[in-house]
């Protein structure tokens, strides 16, 4: 059985980050997954286990929205920004996934700081 190396390589990525980082209850991890169509936002607290909040390009009211997945990606960033501070959460430690930060992950983490997370 063949792997995909792009896989392979983006699996062993996201385990060398996840051996440096890891969220709290007053300082969660924000953790970002990009698919091919969609891309997913959550806020994780890793001492518990828990997910605190979570946002996706599925939402109805970002999915109702016209655009690119870029742009939508910007818009989960500002949502998961407003359910963190509905929280009291100022701080997150950003989480990429593996994937380069560039394109649909930077915009989720631009989105993110404009609506007044830090990281």
């Amino acid at each position: 059985m063949r792997t995909n190396a792009k896989l392979v390589r983006r699996q062993k990525l996201r385990y060398a980050i996840r051996k440096k980082i890891s969220g709290t209850a007053q300082k969660p991890r924000l953790s970002v997954f990009r698919s091919n169509t969609d891309i997913y936002a959550q806020l994780i607290d890793d001492v518990n286990g828990v997910t605190i909040a979570a946002a996706s390009s599925k939402d109805k009211d970002i999915k109702a929205q016209p655009g690119t997945k870029t742009e939508k990606s910007k818009a989960v960033g500002k949502a998961i920004a407003l359910k963190a501070s509905e929280l009291g959460l100022a701080g997150v430690v950003f989480d990429r996934g593996g994937n380069l930060y560039h394109g649909r992950v930077k915009a989720v983490a631009e989105g993110a700081r404009e609506g007044g997370l830090q990281f």
